[in-house]
């Protein structure tokens, strides 16, 4: 049968996978269940090269930031509308033994790609402490919510997006292909984040998913549009909201409410860093999809080879999607190998 595939959540990785096959002229369907908050609505879209406590190069981060630069741009160009913002970054070190590591790290062949040259200026009557900070280069953040309602708008003109809540069970597997909804299609794609951990045929994936918390925030920050980093990140929007974050729970019991010590943390930290007042207007909260010790998982299933998969991004989805969605859709439809550290069945039990 000619390939049509049906891809079964229309979060970053599902709504990167629709683009791609757009892209090459396959038919799809995606379905989503089209909740309120989930992991990619909520998320900032933060893309930035030096990152973490080990103030470190993102993994991989020069081939999967040239890909997304291009995607967006080329998603943006056919919608007519902008997502992706390239951005100054600003890192302001926390206390002496940072300090100490960044004079290290610094010198490192890896990072010269993505330090700026200058040292940043900030307002000192804005930003607590301002000195001991470096400026990267090659950051940015895409606006998720603009692109992912915008793409869904294109997928529905298509007639390629329906909304429903799509149980393994209604999905059947056969000889001749996959069946759903009395329609028959090549391969399913699940791309539903962290629920996967509770789909029979993905139970054996490492999930260790990860609940956080996002606020929005109103401040005069006195013209600084960079994105400041210091504890926590702050984002200054285009449409001149600000958003704060992120808080990290291991455990939690309800994927849509916080630790109230969690978000008085991160305002604290907030409140820390920016010397005016910062009013918190709102907090999101959505469970970002992360695997144990992977940065990412895709292919089809051991047993199931038109069953596939893609998740696991975590909070760089923005960043990886783009690279990820096109190597999952050529290994389907072309027999491309995918790369060992993230292919599903060389990673299964």
């Amino acid at each position: 049968m000619p390939p049509r595939i049906l891809i079964i959540g229309q979060g970053l990785a599902g709504t990167a996978l629709a683009w791609r096959l757009w892209q090459r002229g396959v038919p799809f369907l995606i379905v989503d269940r089209d909740e309120p908050l989930t992991s990619s609505k909520v998320a900032a879209g933060l893309i930035t090269p030096i990152t973490g406590m080990r103030l470190t190069v993102s993994w991989r981060y020069e081939m999967f930031y040239r890909e997304a630069l291009r995607f967006y741009r080329d998603c943006g160009k056919r919608m007519k509308q902008r997502f992706f913002f390239p951005r100054g970054y600003v890192r302001l070190l926390k206390n002496e033994p940072e300090i100490a590591k960044w004079h290290k790290r610094r010198r490192d062949p890896d990072m010269q790609p993505f330090l700026h040259r200058q040292t940043p200026e900030l307002n000192a009557e804005v930003i607590h402490q301002p000195e001991n900070g470096f400026q990267q280069r090659h950051a940015a953040w895409l606006d998720t919510t603009a692109y992912l309602e915008a793409s869904r708008r294109f997928f529905e003109s298509l007639d390629s997006y329906t909304t429903a809540d799509v149980k393994p069970e209604d999905v059947r597997d056969d000889a001749n292909g996959i069946e759903w909804n009395s329609q028959r299609f090549s391969y399913v794609i699940w791309a539903q984040g962290w629920s996967a951990e509770k789909h029979p045929l993905f139970h054996w994936v490492p999930f260790q998913s990860a609940l956080g918390t996002i606020l929005t925030v109103e401040a005069d920050l006195q013209g600084e549009k960079r994105i400041l980093n210091r504890g926590c990140w702050l984002l200054p929007r285009h449409d001149g909201t600000l958003r704060a974050g992120s808080t990290y729970e291991w455990k939690f019991d309800d994927p849509n409410t916080p630790s109230a010590n969690q978000v008085q943390t991160l305002e604290a930290t907030l409140r820390s860093l920016l010397k005016v007042p910062a009013e918190i207007t709102a907090t999101q909260t959505a469970v970002r999809p992360i695997i144990k010790n992977r940065q990412a998982l895709m292919g089809t299933h051991p047993t199931h080879p038109r069953v596939a998969f893609l998740n696991g991004l975590g909070s760089k989805g923005s960043l990886r999607s783009p690279w990820l969605a096109r190597h999952l859709i050529e290994h389907l439809l072309d027999g491309a190998a995918i790369d060992t550290e993230m292919d599903l069945q060389h990673n299964s039990i």
